[in-house]
């Protein structure tokens, strides 16, 4: 990227101080991308990181005295008015509402497709504050074609000014992995609330054939979500709730595991298929638009609404050694088509484009 010593680019590095989930997973990757790409670029953060390396390898400073949204709606623009307006590259859905001369990274808008999933406070704040920082933004980004239509469907914004921006997939510096204690088991990876199907799932398991199998389920409870029903999620016999595990964990679950599952009702984009097929494990998807996209014919689909043909696939998969072979080679493969590096590369052309237009 070409360097221009009078233009100040901004990151807002609120994902610092939050939880890891495919959104953070996403703004963390390639804002280690753009730190490479764009060295005049500064990252800023609120006081409260928790992911302190990251912050040290981004060189981040810290600015204002709030936290939060609080932070992102008073105290950054607030910085930014004071620095002359730089432009700001926003990498988790939201954004100062107050600041135009920016880009925001829309993942979905799965709080105006099915609202119930979520809770009453963020369907509200997300409801107000979505639509019109999309307006106002100069470019969106988002992780999926089929987020673009939704983008477009949902909030009206002219399908020109949204720029599609997929997920990469790296490896998760696992050791050599030994052995995880669990047996067989087929493996879950997501955030647990409504919109994963989890409990579809479960029902599944208990239906298909294989008794000398586990369920892993690997995921964190999020507050922004309607989470009634979780009470079923808890350790017992062959299924198995681990919380949250760290990226050499998760590795070893993927490279040990008789397949992955991901019986989703909606997705953006879908990263921990991709992330499955990079460690060799064969992968059972939701039929619908966003991992069809994604996935291609590197994966095996099922109803999520139907818990007979969800068991019946988890059968096929375990008992069809060439159709695991098949999709573990194609899984391999098309991991490959998703680069941080290529789709940071993006975002920084297209900010630098819209730079020397401006």
């Amino acid at each position: 990227m070409k360097n221009h010593p009078s233009i100040l680019f901004v990151i807002n590095a609120r994902f610092l101080t939050q939880k890891l989930t495919g959104v953070q997973r996403f703004a963390i990757e390639i804002a280690r991308q753009l730190k490479v790409l764009m060295p005049s670029a500064k990252f800023i953060a609120p006081a409260n990181i928790i992911h302190h390396q990251l912050a040290a390898e981004l060189d981040v400073a810290i600015i204002g005295k709030r936290s939060g949204v609080a932070w992102e709606q008073i105290d950054l623009p607030i910085y930014l008015k004071k620095k002359g307006n730089p432009f700001l590259i926003n990498l988790c859905n939201v954004a100062p509402l107050f600041y135009s001369n920016q880009a925001i990274t829309l993942h979905d808008v799965a709080f105006l497709v099915n609202p119930d999933w979520f809770s009453k406070n963020f369907v509200r704040f997300y409801k107000f504050l979505i639509p019109r920082i999309a307006r106002k933004a100069q470019i969106i980004f988002t992780v999926s074609d089929f987020s673009k239509s939704e983008i477009v469907k949902y909030i009206g914004i002219n399908p020109q000014k949204i720029k599609v921006i997929y997920n990469g997939v790296s490896g998760l510096s696992a050791p050599k992995y030994t052995g995880t204690g669990h047996g067989r088991y087929i493996l879950t990876v997501g955030s647990i609330d409504k919109r994963k199907n989890i409990l579809n799932l479960i029902e599944a398991f208990k239906l298909t054939t294989n008794k000398d199998l586990k369920l892993i389920i690997v995921g964190d409870v999020n507050s922004i979500f309607n989470n009634q029903g979780n009470e079923m999620l808890r350790t017992n016999g062959n299924v198995i709730f681990t919380g949250r595990v760290d990226d050499a964990q998760l590795a070893g679950l993927y490279m040990q595991a008789q397949m992955f599952v991901y019986p989703s009702l909606y997705e953006g984009f879908g990263l921990p298929p991709i992330e499955a097929m990079q460690y060799g494990c064969p992968t059972l998807v939701s039929d619908i638009p966003s991992l069809r996209e994604v996935c291609g014919d590197a994966s095996l689909y099922l109803d999520p609404l139907d818990t007979n043909d969800i068991s019946k696939r988890i059968d096929l998969l375990l008992n069809d050694g060439d159709l695991r072979n098949s999709l573990i080679k194609k899984g391999k493969q098309n991991s490959n088509r998703f680069s941080w590096k290529v789709s940071a590369k993006q975002i920084a052309k297209t900010v630098e484009t819209l730079i020397i237009k401006t």
